[in-house]
């Protein structure tokens, strides 16, 4: 006995109800516990629809859909981090390492120049510019969204991700700078610092302008049915 298409959008409400607000990962369960019900029936026909998706619900254990996400979360943001890294090695290849170089020695030259307050006022810049950027892409990730009337995980990790990453590490630098005080006088910690800032905004360049910018194609090559919504 097949599934009807009215027992299906149940289904969809059925993961919503248990915090899977994501429209991907409640295709992805859907899929799975109508293929799971047709075959309960085909072993017990008497039962119900809602007496058998009980039983397969059951076999997700006591975090019913929490791993089956978790794990789609992490394979997701996974992909998201390789993209990046995509997009990142660029920016040491020509012509893009020619402003790589530079920004290395804007903040190579201007640590030695004036030390620990330099590096503070650049890391003050990034993370408040962070905090700015991240509200607007929250905005529109959200309008997104309701144009569409689907959360799409890969989306919200696109559009979400910035400051988990470079925005928390901007963050971490400043405590530890303000708290242990380099000498940036030597040469060697000027360079190393140089070094982290430099990687820390290409990184931030890549999650606030360029991955948002190509969300939309990023999601078409994830999800095929996304060019219908």
């Amino acid at each position: 006995m097949k599934l009807t298409e009215q027992q299906i959008q149940q289904l969809y409400k059925f993961t919503r109800q248990h915090y899977v607000e994501h429209y991907d990962v409640q295709t992805e369960l859907v899929d799975h516990l109508a293929n799971d019900i047709e075959q309960i029936w085909t072993e017990q026909p008497h039962l119900s629809f809602e007496q058998a998706r009980t039983i397969s619900f059951k076999k997700f254990g006591v975090f019913g859909f929490m791993d089956v996400y978790g794990a789609r979360q992490g394979a997701l943001q996974k992909k998201y981090m390789k993209i990046l890294w995509q997009h990142a090695k660029d920016w040491f290849k020509l012509p893009k390492i020619i402003a790589t170089i530079t920004l290395f020695y804007f903040f190579y030259l201007g640590l030695i120049a004036f030390g620990d307050s330099f590096a503070l006022s650049v890391l003050g810049v990034v993370i408040t510019f962070g905090l700015v950027m991240h509200i607007m892409l929250l905005r529109k990730v959200k309008k997104r969204q309701e144009l569409n009337h689907k959360k799409w995980l890969l989306e919200d990790i696109i559009f979400r991700g910035l400051f988990l990453g470079g925005g928390l590490l901007g963050i971490n630098l400043f405590n530890i700078i303000n708290s242990s005080r380099p000498d940036f006088y030597n040469v060697y910690w000027a360079i190393f610092y140089a070094s982290i800032f430099t990687i820390m905004i290409v990184y931030v360049y890549i999650s606030v302008i360029v991955l948002p910018k190509k969300a939309e194609q990023l999601l078409i090559e994830n999800y095929p049915e996304y060019k219908l919504v």
